[in-house]
């Protein structure tokens, strides 16, 4: 009697080249980094024998602690931020987009037909001390002097983390209220439902999953970001990720940096579970 059936052997064939794939490219890198943060570096010499200092030193130090809550919180912000702006771009698209339902989401995609490094400049000379933004609101007269409070530190990050990400956003939403029944809202109208209770009632449970999708989306890679924090945020604004590229180039030190990389997956990781779990929660109650 054959082990498996032909239907499962097809099956293994078929998802064997992916699995090959994501194990090569994927757990066989974070395996290696795994195993660097328990080495430590002396120079150029390194010193393969597995000990917890990095990590004793990774978290003990300030600087990293900082670096690593201002991490979480400018995350946070940027994923509040572009959840906030977003839900209602794609609530609009849905119930009010009509034929042009593919030429919004069209339009949503623009913004990634330039680089974006360009973005991420234009940027700095939209929020900088004589950008277009001080220069307008001075031209207006709701300023006497350009504000300085807009560019290079954790307010500039948000802001150009918040427009990068925007769509990644946006679209998760957008399928989660397309899957909602209409014709639930038409009965809670019918029974007398106002437009804000059939939204907090209705629609925004429905649309729960696309708003955890869309935060996942947003919180996960932006916490890793340094290119942003590095061209827009200045001292006031940089992130973990920063201290992580500085550890493997100028400071030469590849296990530290490795050790930081894998203490911000942690708690990145614990961040996504608990508001999954809390998510989950939520929506039994109001079940």
């Amino acid at each position: 009697m054959a082990l498996f059936s032909k239907d499962t052997k097809s099956g293994f064939t078929l998802i064997s080249t992916p699995l090959l794939f994501s194990l090569a490219l994927l757990a066989a890198p974070l395996l290696m980094m795994l195993l660097l943060s328990f080495w430590t570096q002396d120079y150029l010499d390194l010193d393969r024998t597995l000990t917890f200092n990095n990590y004793r030193e990774a978290w003990s130090q300030p600087v990293y602690r900082l670096l690593m809550l201002r991490s979480l919180g400018i995350s946070l912000a940027v994923t509040f931020t572009t959840v906030v702006l977003a839900f209602p771009m794609a609530y609009f698209i849905s119930f009010y987009g009509g034929k042009r339902k593919a030429l919004w989401l069209f339009l949503i995609t623009i913004p990634f037909w330039t680089s974006y490094l360009l973005r991420i400049f234009l940027w700095k000379v939209i929020l900088g001390y004589n950008g277009v933004l001080n220069s307008g609101l001075m031209g207006l007269g709701l300023i006497d002097e350009p504000v300085t409070f807009i560019l290079y530190n954790a307010n500039a990050v948000v802001i150009a983390l918040a427009h990068a990400w925007a769509p990644f956003a946006i679209l998760p939403i957008f399928v989660a209220l397309e899957k909602i029944d209409r014709s639930l809202l038409e009965a809670a109208r019918d029974l007398g439902d106002s437009s804000i209770r059939r939204f907090i009632r209705i629609t925004l449970p429905l649309a729960m999953p696309g708003i955890v999708a869309a935060s996942l989306i947003v919180f996960i890679p932006t916490i890793g970001d340094y290119v942003t924090p590095k061209l827009v945020g200045g001292t006031d604004g940089l992130m973990i990720a920063n201290m992580i590229q500085v550890q493997f180039s100028k400071a030469n030190n590849a296990p530290l940096g490795a050790t930081l990389a894998i203490s911000a997956m942690i708690i990145v990781g614990g961040m996504a579970a608990l508001f999954v779990f809390l998510n989950r929660r939520w929506l039994r109650k109001q079940s």
